[in-house]
């Protein structure tokens, strides 16, 4: 069985009607996967929201800025920078996300195979005191040095493969010499950082900047030449991939040229890595697209020898 940890509570974080970042993203998703012949094999777990996230947040960020999400939300919400608005529930629904995140990475350091986190909103462009890019938290950053505090695993890695580099997650890990950060990204282009001269202060930083309109096949050839042998170096105990599908070609807000079957191809590739993949979602806000591209992820994962037939 293939875990998938979700629920209707993360419809709840409103961002108004026409922003990219809706609940329709998950809506999508979920709709797409109980369609698939698989389906049976599918694990819908529900976020018991049991870890104290608001607590182990500070591991990352700065507490006064928890404080400040936290009054915006209470008073019924409002923006915190320009692109990233939040409701009256918005944080308590990024706390339920954030403690998703690290109940699929016990999930999957349980030897349970791959687990798949679909929450909103994401939070790879979070940073220490600051909300950027439709992000609150640092998800993936909480959860590997969840991994490392809690599981005592000797190294973890972070895969990027979002559009967009990950700023927040890079900033918020790449000062700990036991968390390896990688991303494909496209370059030049919003956040306007992740250039392949950042390499971190343990060489645990490794940034590919792609083109715009680059394709599959340029992607496969970063992931073989680059990505996994530096991936296969670190030789982490958990693999947390940070999944994003804005670079699908169809995405309005990037200008990419995948398919959905590249996202297939790519998590193929990350089982060279370790079997202990943690998927949890960033990007991608062309509906159809975005849910094909995770039914092609997810498809993937079932190919494990671990997780069954699909």
């Amino acid at each position: 069985m293939l875990t998938v940890l979700y629920s209707d509570r993360f419809l709840a974080h409103q961002t108004g009607r026409f922003h990219a970042e809706r609940p329709a993203r998950l809506q999508a998703v979920v709709e797409a996967l109980r369609q698939v012949p698989w389906a049976d094999q599918i694990h819908w777990q529900e976020p018991a929201g049991r870890h104290p996230v608001r607590e182990w947040l500070t591991w990352i960020h700065d507490p006064a800025y928890l404080d400040w999400v936290e009054q915006v939300c209470a008073k019924g919400g409002g923006y915190l920078d320009g692109d990233t608005p939040v409701g009256g529930d918005s944080f308590e629904v990024a706390l339920l996300a954030a403690s998703a995140w690290l109940e699929g990475l016990d999930w999957v350091m349980a030897g349970r195979g791959p687990a798949f986190v679909l929450t909103r909103p994401p939070g790879h462009h979070a940073l220490a005191n600051e909300a950027m890019g439709f992000c609150l938290f640092g998800n993936a950053a909480l959860t590997a040095h969840y991994a490392l505090r809690h599981w005592e695993v000797e190294r973890v890695a972070i895969l990027d493969w979002d559009v967009h580099h990950g700023n927040g997650t890079q900033a918020l890990v790449e000062s700990h010499p036991q968390i390896a950060y990688c991303s494909l990204h496209q370059a030049p282009f919003y956040p306007g950082t992740g250039w392949h001269t950042e390499r971190g202060p343990y060489g645990n930083v490794l940034n590919l900047p792609l083109a715009a309109g680059s394709n599959g096949e340029i992607y496969q050839r970063a992931f073989q030449d680059q990505m996994i042998p530096f991936l296969q170096a670190w030789r982490p105990a958990v693999l947390i991939i940070s999944a994003g599908y804005d670079g699908h070609q169809d995405d309005p807000l990037a200008s990419m040229a995948l398919q959905p079957e590249d996202f297939g191809q790519f998590t193929q590739a990350c089982r060279s890595v370790t079997d202990h993949l943690l998927f949890g979602l960033e990007g991608g806000y062309d509906l159809k697209g975005l849910a094909e591209s995770v039914v092609a992820t997810l498809a993937a994962c079932l190919s494990f020898p671990s997780v069954g037939g699909s």
